[in-house]
């Protein structure tokens, strides 16, 4: 059996790992789900839930990682138990799906970025002579999003190919620090906009009595999107982690990578809610498609928009495609370690399946909705809850040994971390599970709808 790869440098490990946060979930989901959740209330729940839950997540899923050297199914098992395998099977699961309705995303995102060369934002919308704006995004659905899926899968394929080294870790060392670069610039010329300050404000002031009011659909969004931006849950870190040597100091990696992704999601916000207030758009509205119809109706109405525009469309692109090499990765390990595939074929394959799969969500949007509905507010908080019970529960003093490697004796540090999974995590994850499950029931239901009004 080949030696498994491993990471050639901890810069090459952070960027991998922010890069995979950084991408959609921190620049398409963040600001409407910031928008849903009523502005600065839901910042709020968002950042306590990184804090507080996501730190002790990420370490756990290090851990089981590190320890194993393994793929998520062969991790679980291996630290776990026979059984534990099929907790591993989800994640495998997650990241299949996940990635077939993340591509097609993507390829609107390519979508916007080329109508910046093709003229002006304001003179792509004037051509559907005085249609509401949407009409601009629906000619985002057939056969152009099928053509830019199969782009961006073709992409990210290639590159999870490569390997480790020569793929992942030389792709994300290019567009980590550009995509960075360009969100800074981009939040500096937000700031000179005229409605910024209303867009700071509605993003930055928070109101005790709406997070009161509002907390049974705040927990569950805030939880989702807290997992969905770090890649918990997925097992994308267990996996990034299976990669790395002992001597790492795992509390400092983890730091650093939910420092630059909470950074990068709230550099987003900074861009995203001044340019919607300066262009007269309601934050709230649009759901997965405000940051295509907003974004696009705002660049038409400002100075430079089209510059602007591909800059800000360019940005995401980038963020997207690091994020989407993760999630096959995820996949790929499986295939490598547990069935003995070769890479490129373990890639190719698995490639194409997901492919396969996301081709519904460029027919129409209800079916980004389904999937990402099921995958966000369910299987995600459902993974972290597992891993938790894992590491808080089946294995702690495993884990505890693991995490010390690189550091040394933490003493009580250590039990504090095993107690705060085993007993507030675990049972906030549970609350989140259920209300996302409730939730969930609502678009089902939606769905159900469409169904009967379609077929």
């Amino acid at each position: 059996m080949a030696q498994r790869e491993t990471w050639s440098t901890r810069t090459g490990f952070i960027l991998a790992a922010v890069g995979s946060a950084v991408g959609l979930g921190n620049i398409w989901r963040f600001p409407f789900a910031v928008g849903d959740g009523g502005g600065a209330a839901f910042l709020i729940v968002y950042l306590a839930f990184i804090a507080l839950i996501g730190f002790p997540a990420i370490l756990a899923e290090f851990v089981v990682g590190r320890k194993t050297g393994r793929n998520p199914v062969g991790a679980l098992m291996e630290y776990g138990g026979e059984a534990w395998k099929y907790v591993g099977g989800v994640f495998v699961f997650i990241g299949i799906v996940l990635l077939s309705y993340y591509s097609v995303i993507a390829g609107w995102f390519i979508r916007y970025f080329l109508a910046g060369f093709q003229g002006s934002y304001a003179d792509h919308l004037a051509s559907y002579n005085g249609e509401a704006i949407e009409m601009f995004f629906d000619m985002t659905f057939g056969m152009s999003s099928v053509v830019l899926h199969t782009v961006f899968m073709a992409a990210t394929i290639g590159i999870v190919a490569l390997g480790i080294r020569q793929g992942i870790e030389l792709a994300v060392k290019l567009m980590v620090p550009a995509l960075i670069v360009l969100l800074v610039g981009l939040a500096v010329w937000a700031f000179t906009l005229d409605g910024a300050g209303a867009g700071y404000a509605y993003y930055l002031s928070p109101d005790a009595g709406t997070i009161a009011e509002n907390w049974a659909t705040l927990l569950p969004a805030a939880a989702g999107q807290a997992f969905f931006t770090l890649s918990l849950g997925m097992g994308v870190m267990i996996t990034y982690a299976s990669y790395l040597g002992e001597d790492r100091n795992l509390t400092k990696d983890a730091a650093t990578i939910i420092g630059f992704d909470t950074g990068i999601a709230f550099l987003a916000g900074l861009v995203v809610f001044p340019v919607f207030f300066s262009g007269g758009i309601e934050p709230g509205e649009g759901g997965p498609i405000t940051i295509f119809v907003s974004m696009t109706e705002a660049f038409a109405n400002i100075p430079g928009g089209r510059v602007l525009g591909l800059v800000f469309f360019g940005t995401v692109v980038i963020g997207a495609l690091s994020s989407a090499i993760s999630l096959l990765e995820v996949v790929t390990a499986y295939l490598i370690d547990e069935k003995g595939v070769d890479r490129w074929k373990a890639a190719g394959g698995i490639g194409l399946l997901i492919y396969v799969i996301g081709l519904p969500t460029t027919y129409d949007i209800i079916f980004i909705e389904l999937y990402d509905g099921f995958i966000d507010a369910v299987l995600l908080v459902f993974g972290a809850l597992m891993v938790m019970i894992l590491v808080g529960w089946v294995a702690p003093k495993v884990a505890v040994a693991e995490l010390e490697k690189g550091i040394g004796d933490l003493d009580g540090l250590a039990q504090a971390w095993i107690w705060a999974i085993r007993v507030p995590i675990i049972i906030v994850l549970v609350i989140s599970l259920y209300l996302g499950i409730v939730d969930y029931m609502d678009i089902l239901a939606s769905f159900s709808e469409w169904m009967n009004a379609n077929l």
